[in-house]
């Protein structure tokens, strides 16, 4: 049976790990909606929604990061926590951007 520090350790070793590949996926997306606009002759706002994106991503990393380094308990579950919510807020906006895409692309 894990303890609650070891559960605490591998909660911030999949946010860092997962937000750091998710940062990439959004700068791909971002590329490849400028590519589509410019063939369309269009332009949309959600490129810049995921410009926002990434960054909520790299800022849970960070956090998530942090988390892995600090020494203190407290504090490593404080930066776990605030790293978690940005995690969850950058998938929320993601799923609407990828909704929003949908729907343009169709």
């Amino acid at each position: 049976m894990r303890n609650k520090d070891e559960g605490d350790i591998e909660l911030a070793v999949h946010i860092l790990s997962v937000s750091a590949a998710l940062v990439g996926v959004c700068l791909t997306v971002i590329g490849l909606l400028q590519l589509v606009d410019r063939l369309r002759n269009s332009n949309t706002p959600l490129d810049n929604f995921l410009a926002v994106d990434a960054v909520l991503f790299l800022v849970s990393a960070t956090l998530a990061y942090g988390s892995l380094r600090s020494q203190g308990v407290a504090r490593r579950r404080q930066l776990e926590r605030v790293a978690d919510g940005c995690f969850l807020c950058a998938l929320i906006i993601m799923a609407c951007v990828a909704t929003a895409i949908a729907f343009e692309i169709t």
